[in-house]
């Protein structure tokens, strides 16, 4: 079994096909998540729609900060002193780019688990198990 992952991988996420792979995905996963996406038992029965929820999660906040980048200059421009102001940019500036590697390492970990998961195999609903 190869330990290799791509550039940008979690670290908190064991490799893909390891013994502890979907577990850790999936706990990564709910950490990413608001934490009332833990009371829906059908994500962690299928940690790819967890997976999916969360990219989507996370690139709605990628674009909330580009929107608050783009017009934090004006709305806050009679509320906030200019140094304010540019503390504010680089915040989004900063929490923009952590965001973007995030749902990056999200995308690599939902696409390993795509190749984990058959749906039409007659296990699919039992708990994952790696193949190789």
């Amino acid at each position: 079994m190869s330990t290799y992952v791509p550039p940008g991988w979690p670290a908190q996420v064991h490799p893909p096909g390891s013994e502890r792979f979907e577990d850790t995905a999936m706990t990564w996963l709910l950490e990413i998540v608001p934490p009332e996406y833990r009371r829906y038992g059908v994500l962690r029965r299928y940690p790819i729609a967890l997976a999916r929820m969360a990219r989507l999660h996370v690139n709605a906040a990628v674009e909330a900060a580009r929107e608050g980048f783009r017009t934090a200059r004006v709305d806050l421009a009679e509320l906030v002193p200019p140094h304010g102001v540019e503390a504010v940019l680089d915040t989004y500036r900063r929490e923009g780019g952590r965001l973007v590697n995030l749902s990056q390492a999200i995308e690599l970990v939902e696409a390993a688990l795509r190749g984990q998961v058959q749906p039409d195999d007659p296990d699919y609903r039992r708990p994952f198990t790696p193949k190789l």
